[in-house]
């Protein structure tokens, strides 16, 4: 079983939704602000612009990172509007789940004709 399977499958669920209202062309704030409506209407807990410091050494030091959407603090969502998810994204996923210790991360472009085709999934 993949983990955190079920909440992944609510809040793509989610992102669907707002995909299928809006489709592609708007900016990442846009579909952010309306994905934490849906979010919300759908009793699933959330936080946005999350603060992520970086841990060096024995140190925890404010960089201005900030991950778009968490999930019950269990899910990273970096949310994207481009021509397409490169390695550039899914490496910054990567960082920030390292970084928050989470386990769970999904990049989700909405610039793309269907959702299905802008969703990258990452668990370390």
């Amino acid at each position: 079983m993949l983990k955190e399977e079920k909440l992944t499958e609510a809040v793509l669920g989610a992102a669907i939704e707002v995909h299928r209202e809006l489709g592609p062309g708007l900016l990442e704030s846009a579909y952010e602000q309306c994905l934490s409506h849906e979010l919300k209407m759908r009793n699933i807990s959330f936080a946005r612009q999350v603060d992520l410091s970086v841990k060096y050494k024995q140190f925890h030091l404010d960089c201005g990172y900030r991950m778009d959407i968490v999930i019950d603090n269990k899910i990273v969502l970096e949310l994207k509007c481009v021509d397409e998810i490169n390695d550039l994204h899914k490496a910054q996923l990567l960082t920030y789940l390292k970084l928050s210790q989470m386990q769970v991360g999904i990049i989700l472009n909405f610039n793309v004709p269907r959702l299905k085709e802008g969703i990258v999934r990452m668990v370390l």
